[in-house]
């Protein structure tokens, strides 16, 4: 990482999102700071981090608050003068549901943290990315971001939306030396999956025998392609969908 780089990773609590702030600061980020809706987790990664003899800010964020989201951005920049580089991570996951009876409460609640949240953070990150010049931005989508899922629907919706959002604003920054790229992990070995496979036990078996190799992700396997795609390895890198998911979905 270049001197005093300063990155954000929503999300940054637990799992990819944990491995990626984790890995910024072994490459050398100058700042990293976490931020997450559950505050304890968030401090427990910064602390590990500075631990580690890294240097990290732990903050609570409400992805679907933009008066947050901006005043959070806003402070990053005042605090180190910067912000090079976001991970927008912060997602949740959802009940297996048929459409015909999904409410429009759980409707909503997807799509306002998986993808109203990673638009708001955009958003703000960009506001201030662009006049400087330079910044990477990777938004964590899903293999469910490029293929439909069975009963999770409005899951699917918001991970190709933020496919779309991720193009989009990667086109529309193309000549401002910031570039937008997204991750579409597989399943991945995270509490999130964890949860669901526990709320859903009949489907355990089938999700870990549907990714491709035969095994669940890693966090930190997850967290290299984030990684380097806000690296300057990844220079010619922009408006991609990285798929990371062990040949589960090879289109």
């Amino acid at each position: 990482m270049a001197d005093g780089f300063v990155v954000l990773v929503t999300g940054g609590g637990g799992g990819i999102g944990a491995a990626s702030a984790e890995l910024f600061a072994a490459e050398g980020a100058e700042v990293v700071v976490v931020a997450d809706a559950n505050a304890e987790a968030a401090e427990a990664v910064a602390a590990g981090i500075v631990a580690g003899g890294g240097r990290a800010e732990a903050a609570t964020l409400d992805v679907t608050d933009e008066d947050a989201v901006a005043a959070l951005v806003d402070m990053v920049v005042a605090r180190w003068g910067r912000i090079d580089a976001a991970h927008n991570n912060a997602g949740i996951s959802g009940d297996m549901t048929p459409l015909s009876e999904l409410s429009r409460v759980e409707w909503d609640h997807m799509l306002a943290v998986n993808l109203t949240g990673v638009f708001l953070c955009c958003k703000h990150e960009l506001r201030h990315m662009a006049p400087a010049g330079r910044g990477a931005i990777v938004n964590t989508s899903s293999g469910a971001g490029v293929v439909g899922v069975a009963g999770l629907g409005h899951y699917a919706a918001a991970k190709h939306g933020v496919l779309g959002l991720t193009k989009s604003a990667a086109i529309e920054h193309a000549r401002s030396g910031v570039r937008v790229n997204a991750i579409c992990p597989g399943t991945t070995d995270t509490p999130m999956i964890r949860g669901f496979m526990d709320a859903n036990p009949g489907a355990a078996k089938f999700i870990v025998n549907s990714v491709g190799r035969g095994s669940l992700g890693q966090p930190d396997e997850v967290a290299q392609a984030a990684v380097w795609l806000c690296s300057d390895r990844a220079s010619f890198v922009n408006g991609e969908s990285l798929m990371v998911d062990g040949a589960t979905v090879c289109r």
